[in-house]
């Protein structure tokens, strides 16, 4: 009795969320009625959906250090050529990607 969801082939922390709480109460339900099944299910699924969440966290802070070394390779090029846009561009993306290194911060 799985219902995961799945809407493309990258992780994604929402999918990986739902999954978990689905899970979760799944599993609750099989230990309140004694459906071995669902508990099972539930804890298969809540399994699923932390990995997912975990992957897709691992994917956007990786996303964060390209952008990050990135816009600080723009910057510095923008800076030596003394094109301001470029540098402004690089600055933009480089705290763009220290953010989404923030958000997504392995715990």
């Amino acid at each position: 009795m799985s219902s995961d969801q799945t809407t493309s082939s990258e992780p994604s922390k929402a999918n990986g969320q739902y999954n978990s709480m689905m899970g979760t109460t799944k599993e609750f339900i099989g230990n309140v009625t004694g459906a071995d099944s669902w508990t099972q299910d539930g804890k298969e699924q809540h399994a699923k959906g932390e990995a997912e969440y975990n992957a897709a966290q691992a994917t956007e802070y990786a996303k964060g250090t390209y952008d990050r070394a990135g816009g600080k390779i723009d910057s510095v090029v923008g800076a030596v050529t003394g094109d301001k846009q470029q540098q402004m561009s690089g600055n933009m993306r480089h705290d763009k990607g220290q953010v989404q290194q923030e958000v997504n911060k392995p715990q």
